[in-house]
């Protein structure tokens, strides 16, 4: 009986790469559908799969105590692991593989994109010559601003890099902290995330969300920065408080806010974010390149297939079987 795999990742669907026909060719009935999916959806559907090869569906206890006994892997496309209720795969001893390592340059560029478009009015003047209108807005420089960098694993050292690349000044906060790459770059180092925010024109967080970084980018926080302060957000949508955002928007404490994740996705319509003149929101397209995702779907199906041959490189996120990365 061939194994049952239910696939949701929609970037992996959508976009062309050898992972389709590597997929084609295995022995699997794969059923598709068209993530994120909610708990509830995820509820209809378990208990008839072997594996999951997911994006960020709400994978919770209760849809994993679901899925047994039949589940035996989870394959993550993708590093972030919120969505899914850990404590419970270790529980019942389900593996959850996960792609560190192939999408951090592209995540980067994004993050810079929404930077310089702000900097620079970019929305705003193409919509304006889009309709005909000839709209000359000053616009700033990014060169020798003061940016903050939450997290100083991958995405952040590449953050680094490209920011060094503007001459700009380089500020870090981490628990993991890269000595050469920071030293390379002139990383300034904080021993507390306020004292991030005090120093820094512009905060950018890259760390993963946690009970201690939900909400990480508050109204208090905020305040630290002076007046013209910009946040752009290409992590997760829970680490900055939507409310204190607009209120730091309106108020003029922040010049703009760009982000690539909301924390409800897709977010309702009428969401206050989607039309501020202010900000610049993209549909969590942060790591969807023609080049990054058949990167991120070969490192997911490869952990997806290896597990259940029993042999090849696997990246295990949560110690239930060793890991290989």
């Amino acid at each position: 009986m061939p194994a049952r795999i239910l696939l949701t990742t929609c970037s992996f669907q959508d976009t062309p790469g050898p992972h389709h026909a590597q997929l084609e060719s295995q022995d699997f009935e794969v059923v598709r559908e068209r993530g994120p999916l909610s708990e509830a959806r995820m509820l209809e559907l378990a208990g008839e799969f072997d594996g999951f090869l997911c994006g960020d569906d709400a994978i919770t206890r209760a849809v994993i105590e679901k899925s047994l006994p039949r589940l035996k892997v989870i394959s993550k496309y993708g590093i972030g692991l919120d969505k899914i209720d850990i404590a419970a795969t270790k529980e019942f001893a389900i593996p959850v593989l996960f792609t560190p390592g192939v999408n951090h340059t592209t995540v980067a560029e994004h993050t810079f994109c929404l930077l310089l478009a702000m900097q620079k009015n970019l929305v705003e003047t193409v919509n304006a010559t889009r309709q005909g209108k000839w709209l000359r807005i000053t616009g700033h420089e990014l060169w020798r601003k003061r940016i903050g960098l939450i997290g100083m694993g991958r995405i952040g050292q590449e953050m680094a890099r490209r920011a060094h690349g503007f001459d700009m000044e380089i500020h870090g906060f981490g628990n993991f902290w890269p000595d050469e790459i920071a030293a390379q770059y002139g990383v300034i180092r904080h021993d507390t995330v306020e004292s991030l925010f005090a120093a820094v024109d512009i905060i950018s967080p890259h760390t993963k969300l946690t009970k201690d970084t939900w909400h990480l980018i508050n109204r208090e926080r905020l305040a630290l920065m002076p007046e013209g302060s910009y946040v752009v957000n290409t992590g997760r949508g829970e680490l900055s408080d939507s409310a204190a955002i607009l209120e730091a928007l309106d108020s003029g404490r922040l010049a703009g806010y760009a982000t690539d994740v909301m924390e409800e996705e897709p977010p309702p319509a009428d969401h206050p974010l989607l039309a501020h003149p202010k900000v610049i929101v993209t549909a969590h397209i942060g790591s969807r390149t023609f080049e990054s995702v058949p990167r991120q779907a070969k490192k997911s199906l490869d952990n997806l297939l290896n597990f259940l041959s029993g042999s090849g490189p696997i990246a295990c996120a949560n110690g239930v079987i060793p890991s290989d990365e």
